[in-house]
């Protein structure tokens, strides 16, 4: 009889330790620090974060003035951060938007009173490169050496606006397209963009040519987030799926060669604020259960560990909205609430 029960108590062990790892999501050792980041007028909306290396990051937003939304720009220089307000239209209603680095730039995505234009920041200083028309909506906007894009839309439907270091042009795009929701790029002839379509959400592709359908096999009732183009060629789509009425998150991973979908647990996570960590893994901000602490997810390959931030004191919701990796660290940008106020910033650090 005791034979027979270790036996059993044997096989148990085995199974369990046999179980996939995409079943069973095991907190990382992980350990996330506090940044301080200078106050702005609460509440506060973050738009964006990029870092160019470990010395060099910009985090975008704006805040609520009193005489409306405010830009809102600020600067990490591999010890603090800092608020910049020399860029043009700083005291000015409006909104700052993406972040880009071209070259040896800065370029950001400026909402100016609802007229568009790019902000240039070079070793001289600030310079702005206005859009050639007014948009009802700027959805989005992606620049490279020799390119950019802006995507929105005006009183007469969808506009890409493409600019080519002299002047502006619009794109068409494919019949049948409705929407642009958001574009990426890797290089003046290799841009991405998802779109909303007639036949449901669609991935384009633009080659210096045209912008064409580039047939990405989405799964069925699902939309995009995001998409991370890397210069090995590897791309991962982000986005949700709805099953039943119920919406799930999966990711799509391009090699060259083909695209795979997985659904790791990460539940209905919005996947915007993704990123590819120093430590080659996919790391996104999460909603977290705990309200004291934000919560970040990493993923790598079939494998999803979870990691907290600090705790913070009073907290009653601790959010980052976006990350960026930083040389060997990671980055994150988001608000913070402390009970009896209204959000404000905060930003934590993994590493470095």
């Amino acid at each position: 009889m005791n034979g027979l029960r270790a036996i059993i108590i044997c096989l148990v062990v085995t199974c369990a330790a046999v179980v996939s790892p995409a079943a069973v999501a095991t907190p990382a050792t992980t350990n996330w620090s506090v940044l301080p980041v200078p106050a702005a007028a609460p509440p506060v909306t973050v738009s964006d974060l990029a870092a160019r290396g470990p010395g060099e990051a910009w985090a975008t937003g704006y805040e609520q003035a009193a005489d409306g939304l405010r830009p809102m720009l600020y600067r990490w220089d591999g010890t603090a951060w800092g608020r910049d307000t020399g860029f043009p239209g700083a005291a000015e209603p409006g909104r700052l938007g993406k972040v880009q680095f071209v070259g040896d730039e800065v370029w950001i995505l400026h909402n100016r009173e609802g007229t568009g234009e790019i902000l240039r920041r070079s070793a001289s200083g600030w310079s702005a490169v206005p859009l050639p028309q007014t948009l009802w909506t700027y959805q989005d906007f992606a620049a490279v050496p020799g390119a950019a894009w802006v995507v929105g839309e005006d009183d007469t439907g969808l506009k890409v606006l493409h600019y080519d270091g002299s002047g502006w042009t619009a794109q068409a795009t494919p019949d049948g397209v409705l929407y642009l929701m958001g574009i990426s790029a890797r290089s003046a002839t290799d841009a991405w963009a998802w779109a909303d379509t007639s036949a449901g959400t669609a991935v384009l592709h633009w080659d210096g040519t045209a912008w064409r359908d580039a047939k990405v096999p989405l799964p069925p009732d699902s939309n995009v987030h995001t998409m991370l183009l890397e210069p090995s060629g590897r791309i991962t789509i982000g986005g949700s799926q709805y099953t039943d009425g119920v919406s799930r998150t999966y990711l799509m991973t391009f090699n060259g060669h083909a695209w795979r979908t997985t659904h790791p647990p990460l539940g209905d996570t919005y996947t915007a604020g993704m990123v590819r960590g120093p430590d080659g893994a996919l790391w996104l901000p999460l909603r977290s259960d705990r309200a004291f602490q934000s919560k970040y997810a990493r993923v790598d390959g079939s494998r999803t560990s979870f990691s907290y931030g600090p705790e913070r004191t009073n907290a009653i919701d601790v959010k980052p909205s976006v990350l960026a990796r930083a040389g060997a660290a990671l980055l994150s940008f988001g608000t913070l609430e402390i009970y009896g106020s209204k959000p404000n910033l905060m930003s934590e650090r993994l590493g470095g």
